[in-house]
C-alpha cells in the first residue's frame, strides 16, 4: 500500500522515462527533417539548382543529357554579362511555356544593345552607335570545320533587335538547331532562373562552364 508521500513504483517511473525517450527521438527526427527541408528550400530557390539539359541547342558547349548547376546567388549582386550561359523560362506569348521545360542559351546582347545579323555574322551596336562584330569561338562547327553561320531561322525573322531595359538577347551555340531570341525575342530578366556555371555529370565532362570566347572586334557590317 502506498501513500501520497510514497514514491511511485520503479516500473512506473521507468515506463514514463521510456515514453519520454520515444517521444524525444521522434521529435529529433521531425526536427531534422524540417531543418533539412528548410535548407533545401533556401539553397534550391536562392543559391543553386541542378538542371538537366534536354536539348541540343548548346552543343558543343553543353550536350543533351548533361547535368549543370545553376548559380542563383551571384547574379543578384553583379547581374549578367556577355557570354553568360543562362537558364530561363520561355515567354508565355511564344507557345513553349506549356511544355514546362526551361531553356538554356548564351547571352549575346545586353540592355540597350542592338543585335543585327549580317551575312551569317552577329553585330552589336551599343550606345556609341558603332556596330561591333563579335567573334564566337564557341559556336558549333559544320562538317568542314568552319563555324556555322548565324541565320534567321524563320522567314519572318526581324534580323535586327533592340534589347530593352531589363532584358537580354540570347542564342544557342548550335545556331542551326536553336529556338532562341531570334524567335522568342529578348528575354526579360524576371524569367531567368540563373547562370549555368558547373557541369557535374557525366563525370568525364566535369568542369566549369566557360563563358570566354565572346570577343568583340571593331568591324563595320558589310555594305
Amino acid at each position: 500500500m502506498t501513500t501520497d508521500r510514497d514514491p511511485p513504483p520503479a516500473a512506473s517511473r521507468s515506463g514514463r522515462a521510456a515514453g519520454r525517450a520515444r517521444f524525444g527521438w521522434a521529435f529529433e527526427v521531425v526536427e531534422t527533417l524540417v531543418a533539412t527541408l528548410v535548407i533545401y528550400f533556401v539553397i534550391h530557390n536562392f543559391v543553386a539548382q541542378p538542371f538537366e539539359v534536354q536539348m541540343e541547342s548548346m552543343t558543343p558547349t553543353i550536350v543533351g543529357g548533361e547535368y549543370v548547376l545553376i548559380d542563383k546567388l551571384t547574379p543578384r549582386f553583379d547581374g549578367y554579362s556577355y557570354g553568360d550561359v543562362i537558364v530561363f523560362q520561355p515567354p508565355e506569348r511564344v507557345g513553349f511555356e506549356d511544355e514546362g521545360i526551361p531553356f538554356i542559351k548564351r547571352i549575346i546582347g545586353l540592355p540597350g544593345d542592338t543585335v543585327t545579323l549580317e551575312n551569317g555574322r552577329v553585330f552589336l551596336t551599343g550606345s556609341d552607335g558603332l556596330p561591333i562584330r563579335i567573334e564566337e569561338r564557341y559556336v558549333a562547327r559544320g562538317s568542314d570545320g568552319t563555324i556555322a553561320p548565324t541565320l534567321c531561322p524563320q522567314p519572318t525573322c526581324a534580323g535586327e533587335w533592340l534589347v530593352p531595359d531589363g532584358s537580354y538577347f540570347v542564342m544557342g551555340d548550335n545556331r542551326v538547331n536553336s529556338v532562341d531570341s531570334r524567335v522568342l525575342g529578348p528575354i526579360a530578366e524576371d524569367l531567368i532562373l540563373g547562370r549555368a556555371w558547373l557541369r557535374y555529370f557525366p563525370l568525364d565532362r566535369l568542369g566549369l562552364i566557360n563563358d570566354s570566347g565572346s570577343v568583340r572586334a571593331l568591324e563595320p557590317p558589310d555594305e
